[in-house]
């Protein structure tokens, strides 16, 4: 018996903000500080989101965005937050959790 597959996007299952969120925290995390696979999470959002409306949003054509998002590249901070901002996101920051240990271990 054959298995027979269709491809799988992510796109086609964002379906609310949180989702969106959940997921653009969770390529952040896994991202080992690569830009382009984050750029290329915030295109699979907004994708998923509409791209001809992030677009409208954000004041940039369907096309640059399309590359900027792509991942082959790391699109402008400025490009980023543009982004998040049109996908009802929004960027926070926290402590990580090897620099709460290093501060226990210095204090100890």
């Amino acid at each position: 018996m054959e298995t027979k597959t269709a491809p799988y996007d992510v796109a086609d299952f964002l379906e609310t903000p949180e989702e969106m969120a959940a997921y653009l925290e969770a390529c952040i995390q896994e991202s080992d500080g690569d830009a382009a696979f984050i750029a290329k999470a915030l295109g699979d959002i907004a994708r998923a989101k509409g791209m001809t409306q992030v677009a409208r949003e954000t004041g940039l054509s369907r096309e640059s965005l399309y590359k900027a998002l792509s991942g082959d590249r790391s699109p402008s901070f400025d490009t980023i937050l543009k982004v998040i901002s049109a996908l009802g996101l929004q960027l926070s920051a926290s402590v990580k959790e090897s620099a709460i240990v290093e501060d226990v271990a210095e204090v100890a």
